[in-house]
């Protein structure tokens, strides 16, 4: 008993000796409470929204107001014929289209029941879902207001269309996020280790005195992972299409570059991390903290983006799989070219280029 319990005593010793390890036993926990605690919100401010008023009239301005001057919707495009609306939803990034027909202010006075369409992005279900029963709440208090005491509510009539995923599929949301996490596991987490394996056990010294130069020995070691990521991206857009029925409306080539440009950003996230870590353990733990953390709760994987405290918004825009996920979803469901997603092409590259050259910058002063 005394020999177990001086081993449960050196056990002890060492783990709080190991200031990575309490970090993950006590910091780890935390983070997550934390995180889950923050991010997960029922709902949703400032959404750009279109509107579509077929009527001018004073009924429909009225409405348009009430609509406005809720903190759930931020209109953005105000129509007058929904014949550009679906370019509208591509260039803009709307979430919902609001429909008020010609005979609005009439119907509303004397019948028949007025009615009002809704056309929602239906490729993030859950902000879809949660912004039609916000209007839908909208309306209802409308008809309140504007209707007699001893008049009855005039049974409005609100019918949704959902763009991009008429079916209400739950799997297209993920599909891009479960790409984005797997190739930045490949990618990023695996090159950190392999890179900082190097270094822990000495072999990178014998690799530099080899003729080969240094960059070269790292494109080397980088290109089978390169291209293990980019077969795994052929896989899974593979099953995604042919098990789950997702369908890929954008130029298939384009994806391609697409996905191929997010695994250069995650290999330059490797070599970064791989640039401040000396051990595999601590490659790890950067790679959880900084990498799998990141991209599965602030990328909007999971949870929009827009349910997030505004704080914590600016946060989610440094994370590169945001980016990625907004490009795959555009191009898979809403059929946008490469023209459409240049924004999300340009932070990638900048961010691919900005931590190589960090990377860079920090290897020659080790060097040294």
């Amino acid at each position: 008993m005394s020999a177990l319990a001086a081993f449960v005593k050196k056990e002890f010793l060492h783990i709080f000796r190991d200031k990575r390890t309490l970090l993950i036993i006590f910091c780890m926990p935390i983070a997550l409470v934390m995180i889950f605690g923050i991010v997960i919100s029922t709902e949703i401010y400032d959404a750009k929204i279109a509107i579509v008023d077929a009527s001018s009239g004073i009924r429909a301005q009225q409405l348009i107001e009430k609509i406005n001057a809720s903190n759930y919707f931020k209109i953005v495009s105000h129509l007058r014929s929904s014949s550009n609306l679906e370019e509208i939803f591509r260039s803009q990034n709307i979430k919902l289209a609001i429909l008020i027909p010609q005979n609005f202010d009439k119907d509303f006075q004397n019948g028949p029941p007025p009615y009002i369409q809704l056309i929602a992005d239906a490729s993030d279900l859950n902000v879809a879902t949660t912004l039609i029963g916000n209007i839908t709440s909208i309306v209802q208090a409308f008809v309140e207001e504007n209707s007699p005491p001893s008049a009855s509510l005039p049974p409005f009539q609100i019918t949704t269309r959902m763009y991009y995923n008429p079916e209400q599929r739950d799997v297209f949301m993920f599909i891009p996020g479960i790409l984005a996490l797997v190739l930045m596991i490949v990618s990023a987490m695996m090159t950190s280790i392999t890179l900082v394996r190097e270094k822990e056990f000495g072999t990178w010294r014998l690799l530099s005195s080899t003729p080969l130069p240094s960059p070269i020995i790292i494109v080397g070691k980088l290109i089978p992972y390169f291209l293990l990521s980019a077969i795994n991206s052929c896989f899974i857009l593979g099953l995604a299409t042919s098990v789950f029925g997702m369908p890929i409306h954008g130029n298939p080539f384009e994806l391609f570059l697409v996905c191929l440009l997010f695994i250069l950003t995650s290999l330059s996230l490797g070599i970064f991390i791989s640039s401040i870590t000396h051990t595999q353990q601590a490659a790890i733990l950067a790679s959880m903290v900084g990498l799998f953390l990141p991209t599965t709760f602030l990328s909007g994987f999971i949870f929009p983006i827009e349910n997030m405290p505004a704080w914590l918004q600016p946060i989610a825009q440094i994370v590169p799989a945001k980016w990625f996920i907004e490009a795959i979803k555009r191009m898979m469901l809403k059929g946008a070219s490469l023209q459409h997603v240049l924004t999300q092409i340009y932070v990638l590259a900048g961010m691919t280029v900005l931590l190589l050259t960090i990377s860079i910058r920090r290897s020659r002063k080790q060097a040294t």
